[in-house]
């Protein structure tokens, strides 16, 4: 296979002056990411500790096999958002492996306001157990959780997106035959009490845990029995005399052992599928990537320079390179695994559209996995482009999107905007995975275009609302903003519209996990739900 020949000088003032830029947005997501890891703060901490529980993601590198990773999903969920006071929306969810079985893990933070459920914290664990779903993922949930804000209901409680829709889909999972474990280490109250009686099998930490459907002010304020928490949902009523409660555990260290005890007994085998080859580092340094793109978006880069860094070997069987110039397509390996490439070198003409719908049916024919690399303020617009059936085209691009049935996978490398975003495999269109680096921007008009509309449209008003030049560039001004806060990956992802915003040097090992998720073939039973007794 051919290799991709740089063209990049890391020497050139261009280059380094464009990775300085760059330092700033890194360092930028770097304390951001501190923000999220702290969790609800010292004081918080320091209680949660004292009750000998564990916090959520040492609980979680307990759990995984020693030397794995764990690959975390927007861990910048809820940032901007209620006054910064729900770090990571309160739940922690990413892939690990445990006894050598790759699991979707759920864990709730209880120092982040008890653990209660946002209504960022229910789309990140019903995105968490869709992509478990997707890709056959036992799911284990670590439980310490509050149930919902009360005084956020209506954001949580009566829609099918909303916590009810967590339920519903374990127990469709269940049914489908994909394992659903659970450890209780704290409060588990409410519509909480559901996960746990939910999963196939738990275990309670005696102690700190209790299950209870209505806690003990609901029971009296209900039936005005007063009972305190142990008697009323404790981990030994549980164990011993209703039965809730499969295994009872003296401490979090015990309870984490045990649960890896029942993953390893799933009896659950995920080969791989598909031309996996031995991995090779690209022949060009991953780290060179923020001197390539810097930070303005209206400065373009060649996507191929980015494909070069991020597959095996640099090694790209590129499909019509003459044709469609503005779409790259073309076929590689990344870490061993086979992937075909969409990158955006522009905006969408007629021929890159038709151009990659033919490529996205050679990867559905060849059973190839998708990665969409995008930059692009959308498809062409313009009389020209409407005579050159830019409108039929572009829908053909968007149908091949929706129907191929091999996994899509989609990384924002620049700009996505407007239905550029939905031919290039959006949140939308449901790819197994998205992620967007600190540079991207995602909104249905880039600030310039959105901004000049709108002003169009209120100097047309002008007779009607009578404004003075001044107060026109002020509001123009506010347009701007307005569209370009929207469009920050942090105003995004803050509202899971991604997965996650990454180092665009850690990519490269963030793509192979998610390909490998993808690429593993668990064996198809006939199955039955479980109920318990």
């Amino acid at each position: 296979m051919a290799r991709i020949e740089s063209s990049i000088d890391p020497r050139s003032g261009d280059f380094v002056q464009k990775a300085r830029d760059y330092e700033r947005l890194s360092s930028e997501l770097d304390l951001n990411l501190d923000w999220a890891l702290a969790g609800g703060g010292p004081k918080m901490v320091e209680r949660h500790t004292k009750r000998g529980k564990i916090l959520v993601r040492d609980r979680i590198d307990l759990l995984i096999d020693d030397g794995s990773a764990f690959l975390e999903l927007s861990p910048l969920a809820g940032i901007g958002l209620y006054d910064n006071q729900v770090p990571a929306a309160g739940i922690v969810t990413g892939i690990g492996v445990i006894r050598g079985v790759t699991c979707m893990i759920i864990a709730n933070d209880a120092t982040v306001k008890g653990g209660s459920f946002f209504k960022e914290t229910v789309r990140k664990h019903i995105r968490a157990q869709d992509i478990a779903e997707e890709n056959r993922l036992p799911v284990v949930y670590l439980v310490d959780c509050g149930g919902a804000n009360l005084n956020n209901l209506e954001d949580v409680f009566p829609d099918q997106e909303h916590f009810g829709g967590t339920f519903y889909r374990q127990c469709r999972m269940s049914a489908s035959g994909i394992p659903q474990l659970a450890v209780v280490f704290g409060e588990c109250t409410a519509g909480g009490a559901y996960i746990p009686a939910l999963s196939d099998e738990f275990v309670m930490v005696e102690g700190n845990a209790s299950i209870h459907l209505g806690g003990p002010q609901i029971v009296r304020a209900a039936i005005s029995e007063v009972v305190d928490r142990n008697d009323l949902g404790g981990a030994q009523l549980h164990s011993c005399v209703s039965g809730v409660s499969d295994h009872m555990a003296p401490d979090e260290l015990t309870a984490i052992a045990r649960l890896r005890d029942m993953v390893g007994s799933l009896n659950y085998p995920q080969p791989f599928g598909g031309d996996i080859k031995p991995p090779r580092p690209p022949a060009y340094d991953i780290a060179e990537i923020p001197g390539i793109i810097g930070t303005d978006l209206s400065v373009p880069f060649d996507q191929r320079e980015i494909i070069a860094r991020l597959v095996d070997g640099s090694e790209f069987h590129e499909f019509k390179p003459l044709y469609g110039e503005t779409l790259v397509c073309g076929f590689a390996h990344i870490e061993g695994f086979p992937v075909g490439i969409i990158a955006n070198n522009g905006v969408l003409f007629s021929d890159s559209t038709l151009k990659g719908t033919h490529f996205i049916e050679l990867c559905d024919q060849r059973g190839i996995p998708i990665l969409f690399l995008q930059n692009t303020t959308g498809f062409m617009v313009g009389s020209e482009a409407e005579r050159s059936g830019i409108s039929k085209n572009s829908a053909k691009l968007v149908y091949a999107v929706s129907n191929t049935r091999v996994p899509r996978y989609t990384l924002v490398t620049g700009g996505s905007y407007g239905a550029g975003n939905y031919g290039m495999s959006g949140r939308g269109f449901r790819p197994r995975f998205m992620f967007m680096w600190p540079n991207a921007r995602l909104g249905g008009m880039n600030p310039d275009v959105g901004a000049s509309v709108l002003m169009d449209l209120r100097r047309a008003s002008i007779s009607k609302h009578p404004a003075s030049e001044e107060e026109l560039q002020e509001h123009e001004r506010k347009l701007r903003a307005m569209f370009d806060e929207k469009s920050t990956p942090y105003y995004c992802t803050a509202r899971l519209w991604d997965d996650g915003i990454i180092h665009p040097q850690d990519s490269r090992r963030v793509l192979a996990l998610c390909l490998a998720t993808g690429a593993m073939r668990p064996e198809q039973r006939a199955h039955r739900p479980v109920y318990r007794m």
